[in-house]
């Protein structure tokens, strides 16, 4: 199915609620999403909030290019970026050592995980704000995800301060990533194929 044209004010909306610390409610590459400035740690505990999600449990962020991981990862091993070009399914890569993100955002080992996305309104979006957002499925903690925007749970929707137009129309199911933890000597495992 064709991808629908990105509607400049369903960006500028998005990157307005972004800016003032709120949530938005997003298509992304795989599953609609609950996101937010993944550098802001009270918009961050909104998103723990809204979901109901146990803190102890990390969330993932999205970046536009892979030449902004050196701004949050303290070590990128080289085949970081041959992993991001070789796959050929949206990948989220577990780094160590995560720097200028929201506390609250980060896993207690200091990890965070990062996902490069493709996705036509994330990649304007995300050159718009220059900053990382978070990405979390757009779910009460426990409950399935939602493969469509049809899926989400009415809560979830009135959870947040904005919802994206677009993408809503697609009835297609979404498919979480393939999540893969990388050490910094380059040593790496799937997590979720």
């Amino acid at each position: 199915m064709a991808q629908p044209f990105v509607d400049r004010a369903d960006i500028n909306a998005a990157l307005e609620t972004l800016k003032n610390g709120g949530l938005i409610l997003y298509p992304t590459d795989t599953i609609w999403g609950i996101g937010c400035d993944a550098t802001n740690p009270a918009a961050v505990e909104k998103v723990f909030a809204l979901k109901g999600r146990d803190k102890s449990k990390s969330m993932l962020m999205l970046l536009h290019n892979d030449n902004q991981l050196a701004s949050y990862v303290q070590e990128i091993p080289d085949v970081a970026y041959e992993l991001i070009e070789a796959t050929d399914r949206p990948m989220t890569i577990i780094f160590s050592g995560a720097k200028n993100l929201a506390a609250n955002a980060i896993a207690a080992d200091g990890s965070i995980g990062i996902r490069i996305v493709t996705h036509p309104f994330c990649q304007q979006l995300l050159q718009r704000f220059r900053k990382p957002i978070i990405s979390t499925s757009a779910n009460i903690s426990g409950e399935p995800s939602a493969g469509t925007f049809d899926d989400i749970a009415p809560e979830i929707k009135a959870g947040v301060d904005y919802v994206v137009n677009y993408g809503q129309e697609d009835k297609t199911p979404g498919t979480a990533s393939i999540i893969m933890r990388l050490d910094p000597s380059g040593k790496f495992e799937f997590l979720r194929k």
